[in-house]
C-alpha cells in the first residue's frame, strides 16, 4: 500500500513535469505556420506599413492642432 502511494505520487510528478515541457513547446509555435517565410516577411511589411502611415498621419494632426 506504502509503495502504491509512492509509484502515484511519482507518476503525478512525471505527468506534470511533461505537461509543463508540452507547454514550453508549444509557446513560441504560431498559428500561422503554414506560411513560408518569404509570405511572413510580406504580410509582416504590409502591416508595418500600415503602422508607420496611421502613425504619419498621427503625427501631421498633432502639429497642425499646434
Amino acid at each position: 500500500e506504502i509503495r502504491g502511494n509512492k509509484d502515484s505520487l511519482e507518476y503525478k510528478l512525471a505527468c506534470q513535469k511533461n505537461m509543463k515541457k508540452t507547454q514550453e513547446n508549444s509557446k513560441g509555435k504560431r498559428k500561422e505556420d503554414s506560411l513560408t517565410t518569404s509570405q511572413r516577411k510580406q504580410r509582416d511589411s504590409g502591416i508595418m506599413q500600415q503602422k508607420q502611415k496611421a502613425a504619419d498621419e498621427k503625427k501631421s494632426m498633432q502639429t497642425k492642432e499646434k
